[in-house]
């Protein structure tokens, strides 16, 4: 099992990225990133997949993390890619028809012939970080909130409590989503994700909290001092990591 390559993707709103590792976790080539197209039925991602694969090194098996809700490799909804041209964009009902339900696990191993393991993209990044001691939450800042749970190293049920709403109705995706972040310099959303993370302590209390996604960096350091020494910024390289580790964890 040591020589297993595994081809590690982590599809976002605004790009998918992949690379091939060991695995130790070793990078084997650079990692490629690409836009995420838009509109994307469920056959474009995987042909997506499939050109960036033909690209990179052999794999043995391959990890995909993806946004929103998915069970046993099926997806159970997703929010960004039933849209028009992306996050916030129009809903297309054809879109959310075809995802509904799609198996993304069955159609990888179909098209690339290897074993795959999807999941959602927190859950993945999770995966690259946790030290599967304690009750530990990562919550990934992006494009909207990801979030996985774990408990000594085992993942909890999947839960989209991202889309429930924290201020007048708008919904914690929305209220530190990288719109927000834009509209109001990293500044005054830092102070954001201070709120976040303080209202989630006595829901969760974690024995530690991850921040990770491509925007965890851009917190400042007077927020990261308010937030306490059990919360951890991890890079957004875990998304890749986690491809390779996932295996160990959720695999059998």
């Amino acid at each position: 099992m040591a020589d297993l390559m595994t081809l590690a993707v982590d599809c976002g709103g605004g790009g998918i990225k992949a690379n091939v590792l060991d695995a130790a976790g070793t990078a084997h080539s650079p990692p490629v990133r690409v836009p995420t197209p838009y509109p994307l039925p469920p056959t474009l991602l995987v042909d997506t997949v499939a050109d960036i694969a033909a690209g990179l090194p052999p794999a043995d098996r391959v990890t995909l993390g993806m946004p929103g809700m998915v069970r046993h490799g099926v997806v159970v909804h997703t929010p960004h890619y039933v849209t028009r041209a992306g996050p916030r964009t129009r809903v297309v009902p054809e879109l959310v028809t075809a995802w509904r339900s799609f198996d993304v696990r069955a159609a990888l191993v179909d098209r690339l012939g290897v074993p795959a393991l999807v999941l959602n993209d927190a859950e993945i990044h999770g995966a690259g970080v946790v030290a599967s001691s304690g009750v530990e939450l990562v919550l990934t800042l992006g494009t909207g909130l990801g979030s996985a749970l774990f408990d000594g190293g085992r993942l909890a049920p999947h839960l989209e409590w991202s889309r429930a709403p924290v201020r007048r109705g708008t919904t914690y995706d929305a209220y530190v989503g990288e719109p927000e972040r834009r509209r109001l310099g990293d500044g005054l959303w830092s102070r954001r994700v201070v709120s976040v993370v303080e209202g989630l302590r006595p829901v969760f209390w974690w024995d530690r909290l991850y921040l990770g996604g491509g925007n965890a960096r851009r917190i400042t350091p007077s927020a990261l001092a308010r937030l306490g020494d059990d919360v951890v910024v991890v890079p957004n390289a875990a998304a890749l990591v986690g491809g390779a580790r996932a295996w160990d964890l959720f695999a059998g």
